[in-house]
């Protein structure tokens, strides 16, 4: 039997290593602090207990961090605050820190986002991998479709970030679930972390609400093969607490089997 990867879930920070218990996960994701806010990062549940895990951790950086953007207000706090999240990532152990790609005010030429991207890694060397996302909505966006992130890539790519793909995020956008690992694989060379998500919404909706396995527009069966398409690390960013969460961890355990 091929080995199962590794299959966790997106959790509260006060407590992660006891909401991995209650998901009986291998993983876990959270946030270090407000994802609406620009305060620097606190370990809620104190850095020698994280450093400890028995479980894999990843982080989150905040929502409104945006490297890409031509608004120096806030191009210029999203450098200095992935930073911090990376910095403070590291230091519990965290397997990588995941930052959304972006975007730009709609008549900006993306190409400006991309040298923006470039420089957040020339002027940085990340004390952990980075690794940067698919979106579901923006009409200049820098990695909602494969062709910006093809753009994005030509240039960040020699600098080593990591990518993760949402399935969602990936559905909303108008992007074929059924080919989307070997596509993102042709652009970025990799895939470290998938993002197994249902969504709320049709196809091409462009927006990013996500669903549990069984009660979403995305047929479960077709998340099942992102995941074994991809072959790495999964987190379940679904609605409904453990209950929820751990239902869509043990269809992916069950069906991957």
């Amino acid at each position: 039997m091929t080995e199962l990867p590794k299959i966790g879930a997106h959790v509260d920070q006060a407590d992660p290593l006891a909401e991995a218990a209650a998901r009986e996960a291998d993983l876990v994701q959270f946030f270090l602090g407000d994802p609406q806010g620009w305060k620097a990062p606190v370990i809620r549940a104190g850095e020698e207990h994280l450093k400890a895990a028995k479980v894999d951790l990843y982080v989150h950086s905040p929502y409104v961090l945006n490297v890409a953007t031509t608004n120096n207000r806030i191009r210029i706090p999203s450098r200095k605050l992935l930073a911090q999240h990376a910095a403070a990532a590291a230091s519990i152990g965290a397997k990588a820190l995941i930052v959304h790609g972006g975007h730009l005010l709609k008549d900006d030429d993306p190409a400006i986002g991309v040298d923006n991207w470039r420089k957040t890694f020339e002027r940085w060397t990340p004390p952990l991998p980075i690794l940067i996302e698919n979106t579901a909505g923006g009409e200049n966006a820098m990695a909602r479709h494969l062709d910006r992130l093809a753009m994005l890539w030509d240039v960040v790519g020699a600098y080593g970030p990591g990518f993760c793909l949402d399935t969602c995020h990936a559905h909303a956008a108008g992007e074929d679930l059924t080919t989307i690992v070997d596509r993102v694989k042709s652009i970025t060379g990799r895939i470290d972390l998938v993002h197994a998500n249902g969504s709320r919404d049709p196809f091409g909706s462009g927006a990013d609400r996500h669903a549990n396995f069984e009660d979403g527009e995305i047929d479960p069966a077709l998340i099942v093969e992102v995941v074994r398409q991809a072959n790495v690390p999964v987190v379940c960013e679904t609605p409904n607490g453990a209950a929820g969460q751990g239902a869509d961890i043990a269809y992916l355990r069950k069906h991957l089997s």
